[in-house]
């Protein structure tokens, strides 16, 4: 058990994250000092201890906090292995908002292109054979990479996986590594290769040791560093208006700086159990740093060409503070619309979200031209009880989003009569569910208020597949033809040129433009536009092919009707 000593001291370190003024600073480093020459007794202990040195690392009062903070953030991993020697349960680091700590085990069932890259970076990992019985996905996969498989795999009954994996890798402490390498020189498309390798869902299990990649080790130096020594700006103080009217400076980096970035932002999310699909599928050719003051820099970037989505823009991005990773975020984008998630990881939940948010928002729309912004449901608490309990939809709320059904808007200012007549009210988990069910809003000066209330491209897509089941008996290769030659005939398109202009997208515009009438009444200027709008999809920078949007007001209308 721990002395209550030690949790009198880990308290008071706590609580040094909302103190600031003078001799604050001293204090703080006195507290570090003595808890580092203490023993850790149990688990729970050293997971405060380090919590508290990773925020007081991003948010730190002064120098000699720095200092002690990274001293003891570097030799961490030590403490970690001396619980474990002395019989510690060490699955207390294996939940969400503690993994990734310096010196333990993870577990996770990874995508292929998030495997590949984990291989060449740590050497142990391994196949965790007693948590998988996938045998019809190896049956039906492991032969292409096996000669002979078949002849075992298709017909006969327990079949020893693991030898033949260990004996056609040559080397049974490198198995994983040799898989995941025949997997990249199969003669199919990455995309092809991914999907292969993904079908065997194949648990694996890594340690991280003392690794930079760990969440104990995962800062970089950074000057100057932005010290803490007057209280953190709370969500009162943040006016979303007020930050928005100023454009952060978006500084490109080369295609080199870009590839570290994208790589650190791998790093963050592994560790703690996330794989988002902009951090797996960065291009470090479009990658954007902004240093928006008080210690942070926030980076943004969009997708490789050949993992773009069929019909919006993405952008994905993470913040740093200090040099710490302190959240995360993606939004899509249609015309002046854009959806946008954004977290902040567990440790610096205290420390100036909604200004860091409002940052983001900022940068956001200086790349992207956004006029209207939406938040996912899950963010809000549809699904996600951590929200629901935090009262997420109050956050957003008091910064100036608003719902956008009737039904939740009337809701909504219900609830804020009742808080503004009685002080002590708290909305129930049952009605923050029920805000939660819908989008939230902030339009920007200029938009259309409530103009993409209703709008998804899943409305636009289930709507695809519909003509597609009625009209071509759901072949989408002859719907695929057949909508390409309409289009290519209304825009006087000739086939050799749809591939320059990127067969895939002009397929896409041409299935959603089938369901739009009037496409022959367009100018020919506007016709001339939507050319350059599928050929700016999939070409180098997705960001013109979003600009290109805002500027089409007949095809924004047409979007709008199929997806509202």
């Amino acid at each position: 058990m721990v002395s209550s000593s030690l949790d009198r001291l880990l308290q008071q370190l706590e609580e040094s994250r909302s103190h600031f003024g003078r001799g604050e600073s001293t204090r703080v480093v006195e507290l570090l000092s003595t808890l580092g020459k203490r023993k850790f007794p149990d688990t729970a202990s050293l997971i405060r201890f380090h919590e508290a040195l990773l925020f007081l690392r991003a948010f730190p009062h002064g120098p000699e906090v720095v200092r002690q903070s990274e001293r003891l953030l570097r030799d961490f991993s030590r403490r970690v292995e001396q619980l474990e020697k002395a019989g510690a349960d060490m699955d207390d680091f294996d939940p969400l908002e503690v993994s990734g700590i310096a010196g333990t085990v993870m577990q996770d069932t990874l995508s292929f292109d998030v495997m590949r890259w984990l291989v060449e970076r740590i050497l142990d990992v391994e196949i965790v054979w007693d948590d998988y019985a996938e045998e019809r996905a190896m049956a039906a996969v492991w032969p292409r990479l096996m000669p002979l498989l078949e002849e075992d795999g298709d017909i006969e009954p327990n079949v020893p996986w693991q030898q033949w994996l260990q004996t056609a890798a040559g080397n049974k402490n490198r198995n994983l590594q040799w898989l995941v390498r025949q997997f990249a020189r199969l003669p199919v498309s990455d995309v092809e290769k991914a999907l292969l390798y993904d079908s065997l869902r194949l648990p694996v299990r890594w340690k991280l040791g003392n690794e930079r990649i760990s969440r104990t080790r995962n800062w970089q130096p950074m000057r100057p560093i932005f010290f803490h020594r007057e209280p953190m700006i709370t969500r009162g103080e943040v006016s979303l208006a007020r930050e928005l009217a100023q454009a952060p400076v978006l500084h490109r980096l080369s295609a080199k700086q870009g590839k570290t970035v994208v790589e650190r932002a791998r790093e963050v999310m592994l560790v703690r159990y996330r794989e988002l699909y902009g951090m797996t599928f960065g291009d470090p050719r479009s990658v954007v740093r902004a240093d928006v003051g008080r210690g942070v820099s926030i980076y943004l970037w969009n997708l490789y060409p050949a993992r773009r989505l069929p019909l919006r823009a993405y952008v994905a991005g993470f913040t740093l503070k200090n040099g710490v990773a302190i959240s995360y975020f993606e939004a899509t984008g249609l015309f002046e619309w854009m959806e946008v998630g954004f977290n902040a990881f567990y440790t610096f939940r205290g420390g100036e979200v909604a200004w860091i948010y409002a940052q983001a928002l900022r940068c956001l729309i200086a790349l992207t031209g956004a006029k209207c912004i939406s938040m996912y449901p899950y963010q809000l608490g549809d699904g996600n009880d951590e929200a629901i309990e935090s009262g997420a939809f109050w956050f957003y709320r008091k910064l100036g989003f608003r719902p956008g059904r009737k039904n939740l808007l009337k809701l909504v200012e219900r609830e804020e009569r009742r808080i503004a007549s009685d002080p002590q009210y708290r909305t129930s988990p049952r009605t923050l569910r029920r805000l939660a069910a819908g989008h939230v809003f902030y339009e920007l000066p200029g938009s259309e208020v409530g103009a993409w209330d209703n709008f998804s491209t899943r409305k636009i897509g289930l709507k695809v597949n519909r003509h597609m089941a009625r009209d071509f008996g759901g072949n989408s290769q002859r719907m695929r033809q057949a909508s390409s030659k309409w289009l290519a005939r209304a825009l006087a398109v000739k086939a050799t040129a749809q591939e320059a202009l990127g067969k895939a997208t002009f397929e896409t515009f041409a299935m959603v433009l089938s369901l739009a009438p009037g496409l022959a009444s367009w100018s020919r200027q506007e016709k001339q536009a939507l050319l350059q709008v599928i050929r700016a999809k999939p070409a180098a920078n997705e960001m013109r092919y979003l600009r290109l949007t805002q500027m089409h007001s007949r095809l924004r209308a047409a979007f709008l009707k199929l997806g509202s």
